[in-house]
């Protein structure tokens, strides 16, 4: 599922971003300052919702996908806070 992207320097306002799609809805769930950084967060939070694809679907909660890009610094949403791994906090989508 990961893609190779060319490598390419980041501006100066940008990080590499793993964005959880549930469905329609998209959401930065990490940032890192590298690629490879980012590429391994995304790898672990497809391990984990492969490992707990059975648990979400019982809940009738969507099982999230997980990609890499990157992101101004702007455009991340005041208040931001990473994700979890699954999705949701304390039974609720996040």
């Amino acid at each position: 599922m990961s893609q190779s992207l060319p490598s390419r320097s980041l501006r100066e306002d940008e990080v590499w971003a793993v964005f959880a799609s549930f469905g329609r809805k998209h959401r930065v769930a990490a940032i890192h300052p590298t690629r490879a950084a980012a590429e391994a967060d995304r790898a672990w939070r497809d391990s984990q919702v492969q490992a707990y694809t059975g648990f979400l679907r019982s809940l009738q909660q969507p099982v999230p996908v997980y990609s890499v890009t990157t992101v101004r610094r702007a455009e991340l949403p005041k208040g931001w806070v990473p994700l979890p791994a699954l999705g949701f906090l304390r039974g609720k989508m996040i």
